[in-house]
């Protein structure tokens, strides 16, 4: 893993960026190859806490977890425990796929899933995924700051338009520190 450690309203000593390096490089047991990785860890300081941002994107998925505490060296140490929990959510889920499509193949089923209740392996978190609405919608054509408006009169945290600039489908969404973040597709 390559490291790209940056601060905010922090300097980024010596001693903090080993820590990191050492902390998160530890993450590298859960992949069967060493990943060539470029590891984004951005740290900033507000109103006196320190809050770690690491982002590690991998084949096909992007691994990405922010905590926030007093102290940065305990923020560090979060960060990496809600790493550790995704990365293991990430591959229950991928060995369970990959049991039930060679199920599937060995029951001549190759364009049918069998319904299969796998037990987890030492996972301590549920992985079951239970989608309990399904909304559909028009998307309207609109700019971001018209979107924003919306997503504020509704008081929802998020909003999915259709971007009048790129004719794209976007979403904006409200961030932790009360700012507003849009993402677009590439």
């Amino acid at each position: 893993m390559k490291f790209n450690i940056r601060g905010e309203n922090i300097q980024v000593t010596a001693a903090l960026k080993e820590y990191v390096e050492k902390k998160v490089g530890r993450l590298e047991k859960y992949f069967e190859a060493p990943q060539p990785t470029d590891v984004q860890v951005t740290m900033r300081v507000q109103r006196g806490e320190g809050t770690i941002e690491v982002t590690i994107p991998l084949a096909g998925v992007i691994i990405r977890a922010e905590e926030t505490h007093e102290d940065m060296y305990a923020a560090i140490d979060l960060v990496v425990e809600k790493l550790e929990r995704q990365i293991r959510k990430h591959k229950t889920k991928l060995m369970r796929k990959l049991r039930v499509e060679s199920m599937n193949k060995a029951a001549g089923r190759e364009s049918q899933p069998v319904a299969v209740a796998l037990a987890d392996e030492g996972n301590e978190e549920d992985v079951d995924i239970n989608i309990v609405r399904t909304k559909r919608f028009n998307l309207k054509p609109m700019d971001a700051h018209e979107a924003v408006m919306q997503m504020d009169m509704l008081g929802h945290s998020f909003f999915v338009f259709q971007n009048s600039d790129t004719n794209d489908v976007s979403v904006v969404y409200r961030r932790n520190d009360g700012r507003y973040g849009l993402i677009e597709p590439k």
